[in-house]
């Protein structure tokens, strides 16, 4: 949750007014046609010239290696030339290259100064990246009040990780006095969004009645969003929930099916249950190669369930099913290095 966004390389349409001049119009047009001669050419004339919007174009082209060998120092160069001219993105961009030490030595406080310029005139980007700067106090003292204040600026404006990461600290009351039905609102609207980690949150306050009514049909709606996203923990609670009949039929068959994606991700969780369905032979055909596979993995993995079914597992297998259940944890632990 304390990811930081990632260079505004945003399309050069979008960057510049609908009033351009015919001549940046010109360099827009070759850079959207890939025409990166023409345009490199256009934009450092213009940008030479003093043009922010240019100059923001150059040090993107320089940061992508559009047209230009990739050149992190020289991407620096003409945005620190446009941000000095207040141009936003310019200003979020070197606040991203400093704070991760793209081309340039790592530097927060840089970082810091960057993200505030652009945040102060708005930029949601910059606002949502401040506030993980002030939440890890990198570049200033960790401070979760002024955190919580960018983050809520950033939501405001529908960023939806800043609307994660403030469901997040209400509930945890970091910064903010602690509510958890303030929580859910800045969860659903980030989930509404499709943020698959908020969609995750959201069900497991369904699941517990937190904020909300407890609501099992309710949580499996928003694990099934954020498990057909890939998100482990999600599929692990969906196949809990299938496994329980809870919000939904008693169904093994699907409960094996959630268990296996999030088992192929490494979830423990999911690798024990999953194993103990084959050993049963519920929702899947009964295997003690393949449970004992499973419930090793997640033994392994520390989960403290497996270490007693792995032997009840292994009391009813043969040398030979205990030999090839052992090459295939091998083969997979290979696979998924």
């Amino acid at each position: 949750m304390t990811k930081f966004s990632t260079l505004v390389l945003c399309a050069l349409l979008l960057v510049f007014s609908t009033g351009a001049r015919a001549d940046l119009q010109a360099a827009q047009d070759a850079y959207a046609n890939a025409d990166y001669p023409v345009a490199l050419k256009e934009f450092t004339r213009l940008a030479t010239a003093g043009d922010a919007s240019a100059q923001f174009a150059l040090g993107m082209m320089y940061a992508k290696g559009r047209g230009v060998a990739q050149d992190y120092s020289a991407a620096v160069s003409w945005y620190r030339k446009a941000a000095d001219q207040g141009e936003v993105s310019s200003q979020v961009n070197l606040g991203v290259i400093y704070s991760k030490g793209l081309g340039v030595s790592r530097d927060y406080n840089q970082a810091v100064s960057w993200y505030r310029k652009a945040a102060e005139q708005g930029d949601a980007v910059a606002q949502f990246n401040l506030g993980v700067m002030y939440a890890n106090g990198l570049g200033v003292s960790q401070d979760y009040s002024q955190s919580v204040f960018w983050y809520r600026r950033a939501a405001e404006q529908g960023d939806a990780v800043a609307q994660l990461n403030l469901a997040a600290k209400h509930a945890a009351g970091q910064g903010v006095a602690q509510d958890v039905r303030e929580a859910v609102v800045w969860y659903r609207r980030a989930a509404e969004q499709g943020n698959a980690p908020a969609q995750y949150r959201l069900a497991v306050e369904y699941v517990n009645g937190d904020g909300v009514p407890q609501d099992y049909s309710e949580a499996v709606v928003w694990y099934r969003r954020a498990a057909e996203q890939g998100h482990a923990h999600a599929q692990f609670n969906l196949g809990v929930r299938y496994a329980n009949g809870e919000g939904v039929v008693q169904d093994f068959a699907q409960a094996a099916a959630w268990y296996q994606r999030a088992a192929e991700q490494g979830l423990h969780g999911a690798q024990n249950n999953l194993g103990v369905l084959f050993y049963s032979g519920q929702g899947v055909a009964r295997d003690p190669v393949q449970a004992y596979k499973w419930i090793t993995l997640a033994r392994d993995a520390g989960n403290a369930d497996a270490v007693y079914n792995r032997e009840v597992a292994e009391a009813v297998m043969t040398p030979e099913q205990v030999q090839e259940a052992s090459a295939l944890v091998s083969d997979w632990l290979a696979r998924h290095k």
